[in-house]
Formats: C-alpha cells, sequence, structure tokens
C-alpha cells in the first residue's frame, strides 16, 4: 500500500494541475496555503473534492477542523485517518 501522506501528495499536483512540482518538492509539514505550497480558496474546494472521491471522507464547510486539516500534508493524512476510522470502527 502506498504511503498516505505520497499519495495526498499526487493528489495535490494532479487535482490541482502543478506542473512543475513533484511530491518530492512538497514537504509534509509545510504550510499549503498563503507561504508553503501558496495555494488559495478555489485550490482548496478541488482538493476538498479530490480527497472526499479518492477516500470517502467529507469535510465541514467554514470549520476550524477543516482548517486544521488543511494545514499541511501531515495534518490532512492525520484527518483521513480519523476519518477512516470513525466510519470502520
Amino acid at each position: 500500500m502506498m504511503d498516505l501522506n505520497a499519495k495526498i501528495k499526487e493528489i495535490i499536483i494532479k487535482s490541482l494541475e502543478l506542473e512543475d512540482i513533484t511530491p518530492v518538492d512538497i514537504d509534509d509539514a509545510a504550510p499549503l496555503f498563503k507561504e508553503g505550497l501558496g495555494l488559495d480558496s478555489i485550490d482548496a474546494l478541488e482538493l476538498v473534492i479530490a480527497i472526499k472521491e479518492e477516500f470517502g471522507v467529507s469535510f465541514a464547510q467554514n470549520s476550524e477542523e477543516t482548517r486544521k486539516a488543511f494545514a499541511s500534508v501531515n495534518a490532512l493524512a492525520l484527518y483521513i485517518t480519523a476519518k477512516k476510522g470513525e466510519t470502520n470502527g
């Protein structure tokens, strides 16, 4: 099974069509928005849809939990793992 962080990075690159970036270029702990990758609100919407399709997890609109989940690749991996655990447990 592919490492979850690596899969998230691939989804970010593919869904946002980041042609000049590879998974190695994305730091797991770096911010996804503003500094770091510099994503914006449109990118966030596309990323929410892509992650929901891939992992079957959803995000509450305008919630603190969602903002924290999108802080970094590591934060997204923790969120996905937790949400998948809720549906399996």
